[in-house]
């Protein structure tokens, strides 16, 4: 799912209802030319009487005109300006308005300190960045191996605080998103040594490159200002900014971690967003032993004996579809295989579908927390055992299993294997359910000793699980009851089908606060959902669905029947679902315009949240269609999913 795609979408969006209104700019009573902004009539530029090495810039023109300041500290749009100058030099300032016509800068003019005060980089933010006076310091990217951030480069919404130790980041997208894998050669180092000193080694796919320069930190405003150098960052990202260098944000700044935001503008043809680029100091990386603290315990959904065995029997097969990937500590599948194409096409990853069917587990279980297994595979005789599963969802077989789940030739053979921990065991790390709720699918984890990660054995429930009669279930829940769109939780985006993974709104996104996601969520928009119903009846193995609305000022009633697939899930609609058009989210749709079903009026029952089947009382439902967000492309990637819940 394309998360940052998506965000540059909303974004877009709320420029473009926002470009009506003006800039918070104070615009000046006359238009002013170059020529008149000059030091002495525009400005002025004052050393303090006590201390020259504090300089003063301060506005003549009055509170009608905003001032422009380009000063060594980064850039400023305050009446008067406190530099505090700890370096001998001459430094250059430029002072411009903002007019009628637009920003309108004067000729740049020059300051000298004539004297090194160390009082003023005897400050922790400076000892910090550059290992203090007399030192330098060496800073590399974050590969999100050192306990710290999780990767080089994260992104944070403009539309909330992004401050130094005050912000929160929306994606984290992971080590290598910047897409070149030379950079982690790169070095930044900061020196104290006979004044502030910068040298950035830039290592790229395409060469290598060094620049070298002076800084200034601002440490009232945290900013970081450069000269003749731009912060270290990929030279393929070069365009997503006309500022690498001038007055960038500090966000965190420890003795081990130093973490920047730099604006994203929109000449990188997407919207304004703060990319925050993530370093760590190169002696601690050199020396970072990891602490040994125990694996995360994946959310599984359920007691694992209880998944291994709802039944006092349960057979589990190898899926065929993606018998086996790789996963994260916390349960992620990190290559996401779909079918025989995805694991041939990497030149390396076995299939075999033969191997893969006979690949099998049947649980019984004799208490709460173990019971009797045996092992089927291609190449083994079926192997019995006894087996326990503890707190932690680990099953120990108190045996090796080892057996080969595919074979592929490409040019050399490819073997893959099932294989037990040196302890006999494996972990249950991730679950999926049907609709009512029911395990079907669960991935067994082996523990890497070597990476943070498990290679997985995803198994499907092939008998012992229960025999309801799904199209039936489906009409008893929802027939006889009423429900309405969800004004607190009113729509996500998640990936396709059949997992919906993701989603980035939460239940406290919507209510009335229109502020931050008026560009899909307003009065009008609530006022549609709050009119809205859908009530559903009993029609046979179908349902009948009667929706009403206020539809631009007129009530609206509809009705048809619904259709069942529940084997995939999908409930066809005979009429449209509830109409947003004449508000804001009118571009949303709820016509399923993009079906890949290749049927219009299939809408995908999407288990978002926790909701089932069995709690659709208590935690309502959602109904899902692929997106028509360009943000999507023409792949069908992303499902937007409508949240419904009971009537009052």
């Amino acid at each position: 799912m394309k998360i940052n795609c998506i965000y540059t979408i909303i974004a877009s969006i709320a420029l473009f209802f926002s470009a009506c209104s003006p800039e918070d700019y104070t615009l000046g009573i006359k238009d002013i030319k170059q020529s008149d902004l000059v030091e002495g009539i525009a400005f002025k530029i004052e050393h303090d009487a006590s201390n020259p090495n504090i300089v003063y810039l301060t506005s003549l023109l009055g509170n009608q005109y905003t001032p422009l300041w380009n000063h060594p500290q980064g850039r400023s749009q305050e009446q008067k300006v406190t530099l505090k100058m700890p370096f001998a030099g001459t430094y250059v300032v430029q002072f411009g308005v903002e007019t009628r016509g637009g920003a309108v800068y004067g000729n740049p003019v020059t300051f000298s300190i004539d004297n090194f005060y160390a009082d003023f980089v005897n400050d922790e933010m400076w000892t910090n960045l550059t290992g203090g006076v007399g030192n330098s310091k060496t800073w590399i990217y974050d590969n999100g191996e050192y306990g710290l951030a999780s990767d080089e480069m994260d992104y944070a919404d403009p539309a909330t605080v992004v401050e130094y130790n005050n912000f929160t980041t929306n994606w984290n997208p992971g080590k290598g998103y910047t897409g070149d894998d030379q950079i982690w050669g790169s070095t930044m180092t900061f020196s104290l040594n006979g004044g502030a000193y910068v040298n950035v080694h830039n290592t790229f796919s395409t060469g290598e490159e060094d620049e070298s320069g002076t800084f200034m930190l601002n440490t009232d405003d945290h900013t970081i200002t450069f000269t003749d150098a731009n912060i270290m960052h990929p030279q393929s990202w070069d365009y997503q900014t006309t500022n690498w260098g001038k007055g960038l944000k500090i966000l965190t700044l420890t003795e081990n971690q130093l973490r920047v935001a730099v604006l994203r503008e929109l000449v990188s043809g997407q919207a304004e967003w703060w990319m925050v680029w993530n370093y760590v100091s190169k002696e601690y990386a050199d020396n970072y032993v990891p602490t040994n603290e125990p694996d995360p315990v994946p959310d599984i959904g359920g007691n694992g004996n209880e998944i291994l065995t709802t039944t006092t029997t349960k057979t589990w097969t190898l899926s065929l579809e993606s018998p086996y990937d790789w996963a994260t500590l916390t349960g992620d599948l990190m290559n996401g295989f779909t079918g025989k194409d995805d694991y041939l096409s990497t030149g390396w990853a076995a299939y075999d579908a033969d191997m893969i069917a006979a690949t099998k587990f049947t649980f019984t279980s004799t208490s709460a927390s173990g019971g009797k297994f045996v092992f089927s595979s291609y190449d083994n005789d079926d192997i019995e055992g006894a087996y326990t599963i503890d707190a932690n969802n680990d099953i120990d077989f108190g045996q090796a299993l080892d057996a080969v789940i595919s074979q592929s030739d490409f040019g050399w053979i490819s073997t893959m294997r099932l294989s037990t921990t040196a302890q006999n065991k494996l972990r249950i790390v991730k679950t999926a359910a049907d609709v009512m709720g029911s395990i079907t699918d669960m991935w067994l984890g082996q523990r890497s000793t070597e990476k943070d990660e498990y290679m997985v054995y995803h198994f499907i429930l092939s008998s012992g699980g229960s025999t309801t009669d799904t199209k039936k279930a489906w009409v008893n829940a929802f027939a006889g009851k009423t429900f309405k769109p969800d004004v607190n939780w009113f729509v996500d985006w998640v990936g396709g089908p059949p997992d919906f993974s993701g989603g980035w709104t939460t239940a406290s996104t919507f209510g009335n606060d229109f502020t931050s996601n008026g560009w899909v969520w307003d009065a009008d928009v609530r006022a549609v959902a709050e009119s809205a119903s859908l009530k559903f009846e009993a029609n046979g193995d179908k349902l009948k669905v009667t929706l009403t609305q206020i539809k631009e000022g007129v009530n609206y009633t509809a009705s048809g029947d619904v259709t069942i697939d529940p084997d995939n899930g999908i409930l066809n609609f005979s009429i449209p679902l509830v109409d947003y058009a004449g508000t804001v989210a009118s571009w949303l749709g709820t016509v399923n315009d993009k079906s890949s079903t290749g049927n219009i009026n299939d809408w995908y029952f999407v288990s978002h949240g926790g909701n089932n089947l069995s709690n659709i009382d208590t935690q309502g439902f959602w109904l899902g269609r692929f997106s028509q967000s360009t943000a999507a492309g023409d792949s069908n990637d992303e499902v937007t999913i409508f949240h419904y819940v009971l009537a009052p």
